[in-house]
């Protein structure tokens, strides 16, 4: 348009449309480094949402490894995740299609390696001093029982040989061999915690067959949540626990745990998913980690020597679900308000960050795109909530005077999800039509503490609701919102909340 137009708030026309939200986009998943080469579980909207493993060559060259005819998925624990390993070129993944585990050697077709029963499999990853995969099996086999949930080992040259190495747990995830291939470190919870409660962190010892001769607790417990086990180069354990109230990080050291950097952040997520890695190790010296601070994450070096930490200067609000560190590089996934998440190869010595995959190529005139305000509001029992503003914004139009923008309330899901300051089409295609958008991080999410966390403890729908209403209230009484124009919505746990506010509530 040539000149600004005079509209209502809501009555604007935007170039960003439902069919440019869908046109092109892909979703970016697991990533797995093997040599200089990256991998990444790529979701395929016009393929009905089938997932393939996609590859990057140390000269950005794509290759689609997985062909068609297999959906890279696993289902355990419902949720799913670290569907796919790779090792020396050759891929492991989990099909959706019928459960079982693959194995694909380069320039070859998928051959089957684990039976054709209600087994699923998921978190694997290769023994080499044994020739086998050690992951996570959940047994359906007995419809009439409880999944059963073991870590396995499948040797790679019999799969048939496959047996439970560690049970006993109704839940595992992350099972790790060290590098000198003598040990074994996993996560363990039960019934009723989920694993951001409470969970185990283990080591055990191998036998000379390849059992797990021997187990020692190193941390955790039914109060405390402990994640992302990772062995460094020179095989000291690190992990990270929220025993002071934060998910820091923490490792293992002559049978003593040490914390390594304390600080009000996060340095990790709720463990919804398997496979996802906050931080990584450059050499046995540099830790590379992801944290997040009041919405945002961010990166850091932390010397394992000196405990010297160091954050790095960046424009992204979101990275670190799936990170891998290398000498002198990173690869992780990335996000902010104005770009589209991508998989990016950060130069640790220059800075310079070279995108290996976007989620979308749409490129969006920055006049139509709102970026959002991080804010804190009073809530009940004189506690505060958090959220992040996206005020109406659109080049081509101004309102008439004293007039107030309705208000969408968005609630996400988990309810221990968190809502980042990232490109979103679905909340610009509102904003750039004149509504305000409020993403609350209501008290449950995570990203803000335990405390914070476990707000819900025996209050949800009460807690949620009230920080919703008092997020919309705050942003009425600072002339943000239209009072007689609040929208609310969510789905999953988000949807729990928004029927608890239109049946409980007058806001």
């Amino acid at each position: 348009m040539s000149a600004t137009q005079t509209a209502p708030y809501g009555a604007w026309k935007s170039p960003i449309t439902t069919d440019l939200i869908v046109a092109g986009s892909i979703s970016l998943g697991q990533i797995m480094v093997d040599g200089n080469d990256v991998y990444w579980a790529e979701g395929r909207p016009e393929e009905k949402g089938r997932t393939v493993v996609m590859r990057s060559t140390v000269y950005r060259e794509l290759q689609e490894i997985t062909p068609q005819g297999y959906y890279v998925r696993t289902r355990v624990h419902e949720y799913g995740g670290g569907s796919f390993t790779v090792d020396r070129g050759t891929v492991y993944f989990s099909n959706d299609y019928d459960g079982r585990l693959y194995r694909q050697e380069p320039g070859g077709e998928p051959q089957p390696i684990s039976p054709p029963v209600d087994l699923r499999y998921a978190d694997f990853h290769v023994d080499r001093s044994r020739n086998r995969l050690i992951g996570v099996r959940e047994d359906h086999t007995n419809p009439a029982r409880e999944a059963i949930n073991t870590v396995v080992s499948i040797p790679l040259d019999d799969p048939t040989g496959e047996a439970a190495i560690i049970a006993g747990n109704d839940f595992y995830s992350t099972p790790l061999v060290s590098p000198d291939g003598t040990r074994i470190a996993w996560l363990a919870w039960n019934h009723p915690n989920m694993p951001w409660d409470g969970t185990e962190l283990w080591i055990g010892e191998f036998a000379e067959d390849g059992s797990v001769a021997s187990k020692t607790l190193v941390a955790g417990g039914r109060g405390e949540s402990v994640g992302e086990p990772l062995w460094s180069p020179d095989g000291v354990l690190y992990f990270v626990s929220d025993r002071t109230g934060w998910w820091n990080l923490y490792r293992m050291r002559e049978e003593k745990v040490e914390p390594l950097h304390p600080m009000e952040a996060e340095f990790t997520h709720p463990q919804w998913v398997f496979g996802r890695t906050t931080y990584g190790f450059e050499d046995a010296d540099q830790i590379i980690c992801a944290y997040t601070e009041d919405g945002v994450w961010k990166l850091a070096g932390l010397d394992t020597r000196t405990l010297a930490f160091e954050p790095f200067v960046s424009s992204y609000t979101s990275l670190g679900n799936y990170l891998h560190a290398l000498p002198h590089y990173v690869v992780t996934d990335v996000g902010s308000p104005t770009e589209a998440t991508a998989i990016v190869r950060m130069d640790l010595n220059t800075g310079t960050v070279t995108v290996l995959r976007s989620s979308s190529d749409l490129e969006i005139d920055p006049g139509y795109i709102s970026v959002p305000e991080a804010i804190q509001y009073s809530t009940e029992n004189g506690k505060t909530s958090h959220g992040l503003f996206y005020s109406p914004t659109n080049k081509d139009y101004k309102v008439p005077e004293s007039e107030k923008p309705p208000l969408i309330v968005v609630i996400h899901g988990g309810p221990t999800s968190q809502t980042v300051a990232v490109r979103s089409l679905s909340i610009q295609y509102w904003t750039s039509r004149g509504f305000g958008v409020l993403d609350v991080n209501y008290g449950g999410s995570t990203g803000l503490g335990t405390e914070y966390r476990r707000r819900l403890n025996g209050q949800w729908g009460i807690v949620d609701v009230d920080d919703c209403v008092n997020g919309a209230k705050y942003l009425v009484e600072r002339g943000d919102a239209d009072p007689e124009r609040l929208i609310i919505r969510g789905g999953s746990a988000g949807g729990f909340t928004t029927l608890n506010a239109l049946t409980f509530r007058d806001t």
